[in-house]
Order: C-alpha cells, then sequence, then structure tokens
C-alpha cells in the first residue's frame, strides 16, 4: 500500500474539493442514521397508541426531508470525490507520456509497448478507482460502520455485542483475500500487458502477415495468449467472486442472531418494538459498511499494485539529460568534432565505434560511406545524443555535447533517420512537425526543395491529405522527401540525412541534391549514404569499417587510393551500367 503514498501530491492539489467531498460524505452518513431513530418513535407511539395522524404526517415529512437533503449531498460528494479521481488520472497520464519523452532509447528498446499501453489503461484506471470509490468505501467503513455501532450500542449494549460476533471473521476473511487479491491482480494486469503487445505487434506487422498468409497462425498465437488472461482472470474471480458472498453471509448471521435474542427481549419488555425496527434498520445499514470493507480491500489492493507499476516508470532516470550546468547557444555555427570516440552499446559486446576522429567545419558538407553495420548511424546517434560516447568527445562549436541542453543540441541539427517515421496526419502537419508556427508559404518551400511538392499537388486533398499510420498510403521515396521537407523547414545550422534518399531512384536522388545544394549553402551537412552518388560532392569524405576509420578525402582523392571506397565506386557503376542497358533494351 505504500505505493499509493506517492497520490497525496496530487490529492494537495485538490485538498478543497476531497475535504468537502468528504464533509458532504459524513453529513450524509449521519443523516442516514437519525431515520432509524425517528421510525422507532413511529413505531413506539403505533405500538402504545399514543399517536395522532399529524404525528404520522410530521414523521412522515421529516423523513422525506432527510431523504431529500441525502440526494442532494450524495450527488454533491460524488461530483467532488469522483471528479477528483478524474483529475487525478489525467495527472498522472500527463506525468507518464511526459516522462516517457524523457527516457532515454536504451529504455524503450528494453521496454515492450504493451506494457506501457497497459499502464497508460488499466492500470490508470485502477488508481482512479482507488483514489474514488476506494476513498468512499474507506471513508465508510471506518466512520459510517463506527457511527453505526454507537447509534446500536446506545439502544442495547448486549444486543450489539451479539450481532458484531460474526464481524472478527470478516476482519480475518478480509485480510487474508487481500493478500490473495493483491497477487492474482498483478498477475492479471502482466498477462494483460502481453496481450496488448500481442495485439499491437500483429497490426503494426499486418503487411508482413498478409504478405507470408500467417493470418490463422497470428489468430492461434492471439487465441494463447487470449486464453492465458481469462484463466488468470478466472483465478481472481474465484476470490473476489467468494468475497461477498461470505461477508453477506457473515451479515445475515448477524440479522438471524438480532431477529432470535431480540424478539425474546420485545416478548419479555426488556426493549420496545421500535428499538427492535430500529436495530434492524441499523444492521441494514451496517451491512454497507461491512461490503465497504471488501470494496476498500479489492479497490486498494488493485490500486497499490497498478501505482507500484506506474512508479515504476516515473522513478526510470534517463540516461541522456541535462547536466546540472548545461548551457544554451544564442547561435550555432556548425563546426562538429568526434575526438577520439569509441562506444559500445553494451560493455560486453565489441566496440560500434573505435577512436574515431572527424572534423566538419562549418558549412561544410560531410559523407560517411560504409558497409552495413560498419557504425554510419551510431554516428548519428551520438551527435544526437540518443546514445553518449563511452570513450572521447563529441562536440559542436568547440562544446561537448555533453555541456549543452538537450534543446539546443537538438533544435540546432535537422535530423532525417533512416527509418523514416510520419504521423497519422496530414502532409502539412508532418513537414510542420519541428515548426509549428511555420507558414504555408514556408512549408510549400520546403516542400519543393525536397523535391515531393509536384507529388503532394497530384494529392487528393494537396497538402491536407491524411497519410495513415506511420505514412502507410506513401511510398518509402514520398516519405523520406517529406522527412527531407520537415527537416529543412526547421532552418537548422547542421542538416545530418542517415540514407535519407535510399527509396528514391537515382533520376530523383539527382534532382533532390540540386535544390538542396543551394538549401544547404551556408549550413554543415552530413550525409550517409551506400550510394556514392549521394556523397561524392561532400568536402570530405569519410569510410568506416567495423567501427574504424579506414579512409577518408574528397571524391577524387579516395579514388586514386583505390581502397574500399574505390572498389565501392566502381562496383556501383557497373551496376548503373547494367540497368542502363537493360532499359535500353
Amino acid at each position: 500500500m505504500g505505493s499509493l503514498k506517492s497520490l497525496l501530491k496530487h490529492f494537495a492539489k485538490y485538498k478543497w474539493a476531497v475535504v468537502v467531498g468528504v464533509i458532504s460524505l459524513l453529513v450524509v452518513d449521519g443523516m442516514q442514521l437519525i431515520i432509524p431513530r425517528i421510525i422507532k418513535r413511529a413505531v413506539d407511539d403505533l405500538t402504545t397508541g399514543g399517536i395522532v395522524r399529524d404525528d404520522l404526517v410530521n414523521y412522515g415529512l421529516l423523513i422525506a426531508a432527510l431523504a431529500v437533503g441525502i440526494a442532494g449531498l450524495r450527488f454533491f460528494w460524488r461530483f467532488l470525490i469522483i471528479g477528483t479521481s478524474r483529475h487525478i488520472e489525467e495527472d498522472l497520464r500527463n506525468d507518464i507520456f511526459s516522462h516517457l519523452q524523457k527516457l532515454s532509447a536504451r529504455y524503450f528498446a528494453m521496454t515492450k509497448t504493451g506494457d506501457l499501453m497497459a499502464h497508460a489503461t488499466n492500470d490508470l484506471n485502477a488508481v482512479r478507482m482507488a483514489s474514488g470509490i476506494g476513498i468512499v468505501a474507506a471513508t465508510d467503513a471506518l466512520i459510517l460502520g463506527l457511527a453505526t455501532i454507537g447509534f446500536m450500542l446506545a439502544l442495547n449494549v448486549k444486543l450489539t455485542l451479539m450481532a458484531l460476533v460474526p464481524m472478527p471473521f470478516i476482519a480475518i476473511f478480509t485480510m487474508r483475500a487481500g493478500r490473495l487479491l493483491h497477487q492474482r491482480f498483478e498477475v492479471v494486469q502482466e498477462t494483460f500487458a502481453d496481450l496488448t503487445e500481442r495485439v499491437r505487434e500483429s497490426i503494426s506487422g499486418i503487411r508482413v502477415v498478409k504478405a507470408y498468409a500467417q493470418e490463422d497462425y497470428e489468430l492461434g498465437r492471439l487465441a494463447d495468449v487470449g486464453q492465458d488472461y481469462v484463466k488468470k482472470n478466472i483465478q481472481l474471480i474465484r476470490i473476489w467472486g467468494a468475497f461477498f458472498p461470505f461477508i453477506m453471509m457473515l451479515s445475515s448471521m448477524s440479522v438471524v442472531i438480532i431477529l432470535f435474542f431480540g424478539g425474546r427481549q420485545v416478548m419479555l419488555g426488556t426493549i420496545t418494538t421500535g428499538d427492535l425496527v430500529a436495530f434492524t434498520s441499523y444492521l441494514g445499514i451496517l451491512t454497507w459498511p461491512m461490503i465497504a470493507m471488501g470494496w476498500v480491500v479489492n479497490v486498494m489492493q488493485r490500486g497499490a499494485a497498478s501505482m507500484g507499476r506506474i512508479n515504476k516508470i516515473l522513478e526510470a532516470e534517463p540516461e541522456i539529460a541535462d547536466a546540472p550546468d548545461a548551457r544554451d547557444l544564442a547561435e550555432v555555427r556548425g563546426e562538429v568534432e568526434f575526438r577520439d570516440v569509441t562506444f559500445r552499446y553494451e560493455e560486453e559486446l565489441d566496440p560500434a565505434l573505435a577512436d574515431v576522429n572527424i572534423l566538419v567545419r562549418p558549412g561544410e558538407a560531410l559523407g560517411i560511406l560504409g558497409r552495413t553495420g560498419s557504425g554510419k548511424s551510431t554516428v548519428m546517434n551520438l551527435l544526437l545524443r540518443i546514445y553518449e560516447a563511452t570513450e572521447g568527445q563529441v562536440l559542436i562549436d568547440g562544446h561537448d555535447v555533453k555541456d549543452l541542453t538537450l534543446t539546443t543540441l537538438r533544435r540546432a541539427i535537422g535530423y532525417v533517420p533512416q527509418d523514416t517515421f510520419l504521423f497519422s496526419d496530414t502532409v502539412r502537419e508532418n513537414i510542420r512537425f519541428g515548426a509549428p508556427d511555420a507558414s504555408d508559404e514556408a512549408v510549400a518551400d520546403a516542400a519543393r526543395i525536397a523535391g515531393i511538392s509536384e507529388e503532394i499537388d497530384a494529392f487528393p486533398k494537396g497538402m491536407d491529405t491524411l497519410v495513415g499510420e506511420r505514412g502507410v498510403t506513401l511510398s518509402g521515396g514520398q516519405k523520406q522527401r517529406i522527412a527531407i521537407a520537415r527537416a529543412l523547414l526547421t532552418r537548422p545550422a547542421i542538416v545530418v540525412l542517415d540514407d535519407a534518399l535510399s527509396s528514391v531512384d537515382t533520376a530523383t536522388e539527382e534532382r533532390i541534391q540540386q535544390e538542396l545544394e543551394g538549401a544547404l549553402r551556408g549550413r554543415t551537412s552530413i550525409i550517409v549514404s551506400h550510394r556514392i552518388s549521394s556523397i561524392k560532392h561532400a568536402d570530405q569524405i569519410v569510410v568506416l569499417d567495423e567501427g574504424r576509420v579506414i579512409e577518408r578525402g574528397t571524391h577524387e582523392e579516395l579514388l586514386v587510393v583505390k581502397g574500399l571506397y574505390a572498389s565501392i565506386f566502381e562496383r556501383q557503376l557497373l551496376e548503373d551500367e547494367m540497368e542502363a542497358s537493360d532499359g535500353a533494351r
């Protein structure tokens, strides 16, 4: 239950709503306890015959007035307390989403998306229940329960003690069942996360599923996880299903005791008929606090289990964060340097980069070439501080990137990743993502430079065309060019293109490069590519192999060396000639 302590700061934000709501709840409880006293007097008066019609009307009007007050105040406390639980749910959802955006890439590599989705749905719902109906149930279980017992003691101490005989059994059962509920609910939530991840993965990979005609196979996998989820829920329900019937049975035992012993006392004249009726009414009221004990245990245990899972997210520290003395740069000139950089993704793995030294002057163009797995994208990840160098320094304008704020660093760089991601929005909003306030003219100009404007004009709604989830309605080349336009629109000092033209044909690539030449003039540009045609005009070209720089120089200088660069160039030249020959046929 210590997990729920972290909710105190959220309750503090809405403390007056909670305080007024609880006071209203207590007033309702008090008014409920008055009604049996009125009924007792009415029954006693009827029994003795000392009552007239006006007295009955007065009793009826008094009970009606109390009922109206109870109804009004009940709405009031529900609005305040349950409403507060909704606000807390909203705050927690915002906290989770905000914190997730601060966490580093490694966290998401090690965490299932289904787990995160489960936290944002089932877990938050369980916490909301604990912070809403849980407070109500706890208040009624304690205050209403004790107050009811107090009124019963005022009527007859001996009869009250007899009626409370089942209470210790309820307490013992509640504690033992509570532990089991907590354990089994945690298992249910974990299984729900697996189920969510299974569905998410199948939908995300639906093209591959269809391509291999594996719909039945995927359905079978989902059915297995679904059956396991049902099984775990049934194990939970077995405890929860027995909870209320057992409590109600014990409550009914109290009624049996009162009817037997209380009836005898009425016959003997020890208590009045009104006392017995009032006592029975109080037992009826006491039934809810007994049930509320079950609600408290169930709801609070679920809420505690869920809040514990949420706290694990909120307590996760981002590996990449601003240093305490991190600084902003008013202006970024665009000098980039890798100084003796070595990087390992894991300590036990071989270096992805080893002793890398690269210097790019402001306004220069750097080309990076290498085989698959040579470390090209890793260089970009270190520059953007998605990961941090294990050894050495990555510098911008002579400042270690660790000493700069992430906002300064990443706003200075226009990045087009190899794996292009588009949001399920319009073309315009995807281009405008990095610069929300950019004008339509600026968006159109960025699209023109990226070589996508003509195709956008041919779309059904032009710039307002929805691209679908992850840009599913677009080709790979169109997605890449929209991503290029998005990067250029921010007018960064440094432009990074990580194999950003891999999905376009050679003719389109040449046209885009001509447009980019003007747009990148005066800006530092780093172009990672497996095509030499994309980087041959760079001021400096670096060739990576197994994480090391094995060649560097201009296009002409590297051809003279006749190393890996020249070998790749000759092979690609031959491939282009063969394609041209096939096209001529």
